[in-house]
């Protein structure tokens, strides 16, 4: 079955919902070893910077593929929308993993499983925009419609947040520390995953700019990958630092959860 035919990507959309499922409800009993997760449980590993790059590249070169193949280069929303996809795929997979400060590793499992995610989520992702959406669904009106404004500056919102959370967790260390803290500052007056909540919002976004199942579908992956994690990080952040009781920080969520 054409993956970008109508019937076989409604049924590739499908498939992704279920697993999300699965993912969703696993992560809440099997923690990803990286991070401040690491565990040698999970076997081999690689240099943190490396397996990072591997792990998220594949996204934006499916994207990129995506759009070449295609026979809507010339179409500007679409373009915006590839743009936009790009634009934090680049700054995830190249630009990120080099201000790491620490030599972490990153377990070799992780990283296939993240990047057969992404290659999935490109697809997914660039099938719709570029060859299953109707072809008058994305003219250049749909630049000034409700829904692409609304959802543009929510995904801006979400990538400010994201990354103003990671430049506070990058200046906790120093040079050579090895030591964990509690991140203050920003949304982490709220949460304790701001930098998940960061992205959480940038895929909200993605998904009302859109306004397709697909986008939806890479919100819920979203929501089912990083909600079970940022219970997690909450629980050993608790265990580490006692004024987390004071703090009554939620997870993800800012006063939900």
């Amino acid at each position: 079955m054409d993956i970008f035919s109508t019937n076989g990507f409604n049924l590739f959309l499908w498939v992704m919902v279920g697993i999300a499922v699965v993912v969703f409800i696993s992560l809440y009993f099997v923690n990803a070893g990286y991070g401040i997760m690491y565990t040698k449980k999970w076997g081999i590993t690689l240099n943190n910077r490396l397996g990072w790059i591997l792990m998220e590249s594949p996204a934006f070169f499916v994207m990129l593929a995506c759009w070449i193949n295609s026979d809507r280069t010339g179409n500007i929303t679409p373009f915006i929308m590839f743009l936009l996809f790009e634009f934090h795929y680049f700054q995830r997979s190249f630009v990120f993993p080099l201000l790491f400060k620490t030599k972490s590793r990153m377990p070799i499992a992780i990283m296939f499983m993240g990047m057969i995610f992404n290659t999935l989520n490109g697809l997914m992702q660039g099938g719709w925009l570029f060859f299953v959406s109707p072809r008058d669904m994305y003219g250049s009106d749909w630049l000034t419609t409700p829904q692409f404004i609304i959802g543009t500056v929510i995904f801006f919102i979400g990538w400010c947040i994201n990354m103003h959370s990671d430049h506070i967790i990058r200046r906790l260390r120093k040079p050579g520390d090895h030591n964990h803290y509690l991140p203050k500052g920003g949304m982490y007056n709220y949460v304790t995953s701001a930098n998940y909540f960061g992205e959480l919002t940038e895929w909200l976004g993605w998904a009302i700019l859109t306004w397709s199942w697909a986008g939806l579908v890479f919100f819920v992956w979203t929501f089912a990958n990083l909600v079970p994690r940022a219970n997690t990080v909450h629980k050993k952040y608790s265990e580490m630092f006692p004024e987390m009781k004071e703090l009554k920080l939620k997870r993800i969520l800012p006063f939900v959860y």
